[in-house]
């Protein structure tokens, strides 16, 4: 859970638990509650979670080693499978990763929310301290999730910040202020709704004002993406720094 994952902008997966809750439009094709369905865990989408194994934990320190030794910082997406600030989450197993986290300085780690609002009272403001190898990011698929969730995401301390506009649902006008890098992508299952290709180049274009890095990762049903969308930027890379006690 997945070294060299597929997923074209992050070189690992990592997930601290299994199972999550819908809560808005992006959510209603979940790719991963299709795999809990069709692997047997349809209850970690009703109110269940699973923490994954030991072995499994021990995989970031491996990367951490493997890391300090080429130089080469890998991104890790923290939670495909979940989310990391889900108020269903024991605090003690949240902690635990933050503690991972901290011990693995060389891992840009990439945590995608759509609860940024849960941020500030899961993680205070303290452990944010030279923690520069967190990016944090949220899931804006439609403009009522630009207003609702971006200002969460702007209020934290991370270094970092991104958005996640897949499945892009709707043309949106984000402000990008105090933001570094935005995904975009469109859903690829079944049922998938359509993605236009306008609304992915307004806000290439909007990314390209405002200095913040701009990923195409896919379009509708992993249709080609147009030679002008073929845009893959990745934000400033994070400095060295000391592992954090």
């Amino acid at each position: 859970m997945a070294e060299n994952s597929k997923i074209e902008w992050t070189t690992h997966t990592f997930n601290p638990w299994v199972g999550c809750t819908k809560v808005s439009p992006a959510c209603d094709h979940c790719y991963a509650e299709g795999w809990a369905k069709r692997t047997g865990g349809a209850a970690l989408w009703q109110g269940e979670r699973r923490r994954t194994t030991a072995a499994n934990w021990r995989n970031p320190v491996k990367w951490n080693a493997a890391a300090f030794k080429s130089g080469v910082r890998p991104r890790v997406f923290c939670a495909s499978l979940a989310d990391v600030f889900d108020n269903q989450v024991s605090d003690e197993w949240r902690l635990d990763l933050i503690r991972l986290i901290a011990e693995t300085p060389w891992l840009d780690w990439l945590l995608l929310t759509k609860r940024p609002q849960l941020v500030a009272r899961m993680m205070p403001d303290q452990w944010w301290s030279g923690w520069n190898h967190i990016w944090l990011g949220t899931t804006v698929e439609n403009q009522t999730e630009v207003k609702r969730r971006i200002p969460h995401l702007r209020a934290t301390h991370a270094r970092t910040k991104f958005l996640s506009c897949e499945p892009l649902l709707e043309g949106i006008v984000p402000d990008l202020s105090g933001i570094d890098w935005v995904i975009c992508g469109g859903e690829s299952g079944g049922g998938a709704r359509d993605m236009h290709p306008d609304w992915a180049r307004s806000l290439r274009d909007d990314c390209a004002a405002e200095g913040v890095a701009f990923f195409m990762k896919q379009m509708t049903r992993k249709a080609p993406i147009p030679d002008d969308l073929m845009v893959r930027q990745f934000p400033r890379p994070t400095p060295q720094f000391a592992a954090v006690a």
